[in-house]
């Protein structure tokens, strides 16, 4: 699926972009951080061996509000300085992306 592989893609673009945060963010932003891009594919992928369209559904759901947090943190991370403006612009364009597949997906399969 397309937006599997784009949401692989995004969570190794933020394990990248997190590798030079601080070592005393490890267990804070860091971390935070990276499960929530990590709950996205992962979520697709649980949804896309459920049994029925409503429970893929579902979980396509968590994937979003995962998505959601994803974009705070990565707001938090610019504002303390741990994220340069262009490399958060552009993750924030993929998540954007990557949000609007996940809506035209629930749609699709609500149907």
């Amino acid at each position: 699926m397309k937006i599997w592989n784009k949401a692989i893609d995004f969570s190794v673009d933020i394990y990248k972009a997190s590798s030079n945060f601080p070592a005393d963010e490890r267990f804070g932003l860091t971390s935070q951080l990276r499960r929530a891009a990590i709950s996205i594919p992962s979520n697709i992928a649980e949804g896309a061996g459920r049994n029925s369209n409503k429970e893929f559904c579902n979980f396509l759901g968590i994937a979003k509000g995962s998505s959601y947090e994803v974009q705070t943190q990565l707001v938090i991370a610019n504002k303390l300085g741990l994220l340069q403006i262009d490399v958060l612009n552009e993750l924030l364009r993929q998540i954007e992306e990557l949000q609007k597949m996940n809506y035209a997906f629930q749609q699709m399969l609500s149907k």
